[in-house]
């Protein structure tokens, strides 16, 4: 929309953008009464000695405000850093101990287990040896108790025995002291029947 006054130079535009504000343009004459702003008073050329230098220690004073900010920003930086340094390599010191104590638990379980188990085997072995030479005493008891025993029915057969033809041989001598008896009475009994035996009267 726009307006032209043929009595004034106003002219005014309004326009409205698309994200839906409006704002107006006005093009006129400046009224009358309207006071002009002064321009601010620049310092002309005739500054002091004093003056400079009191603006370049004031300038000097700023930068070394601001070097001292920059310098404690960053100290103060720094300190975060190494304070998350620190926590950092306290964090991995911890891990690394608690690694290392749970290492040396695991071992010394492992060394405590296998030391168990070499034992429990010893153990074992000992009571197996203990066995196996009761077991050999034993047999050795045995055999030499088989053995002696072995002798003595031996020694009982070879004493039956031996009884046996004594009692054959005396059995033999009664046999032939008997015999030859026989033969004695018999051959005593001979002749005393030869001369009691009359001859025989024969008939004619």
């Amino acid at each position: 929309m726009v307006a032209i006054n043929s009595t004034s130079t106003e002219i005014r535009c309004q326009e409205k953008s698309r994200g839906g504000l409006s704002y107006e343009v006005i093009l006129a004459e400046p009224a009358p009464n309207v006071a002009v702003p002064k321009r601010p008073v620049t310092p002309g050329k005739n500054v002091s000695a004093e003056e400079i230098e009191q603006k370049l220690k004031a300038a000097e004073e700023r930068r070394i405000s601001l070097e001292q900010k920059k310098m404690a920003d960053l100290t103060n930086k720094l300190a975060k850093i190494e304070e998350a340094t620190r926590k950092k390599d306290e964090i991995a010191n911890e891990f690394i101990n608690q690694t290392k104590e749970q290492l040396e638990s695991k071992m010394e379980h492992h060394v405590e287990k296998r030391e168990a188990i070499i034992s429990d085997l010893k153990e074992k072995l000992k009571i197996h040896s203990q066995e196996i030479e009761k077991t050999r005493e034993q047999l050795e008891q045995q055999k030499i108790s088989e053995k002696v025993a072995i002798e003595e029915k031996l020694k009982s057969a070879q004493s039956l025995r031996d009884d046996y033809i004594k009692k054959m041989l005396e059995r033999l001598k009664e046999h032939e002291r008997r015999a030859e008896l026989v033969r004695q009475n018999k051959a005593a009994q001979q002749p005393l029947t030869d001369e009691n035996v009359e001859p025989i009267a024969s008939s004619g």
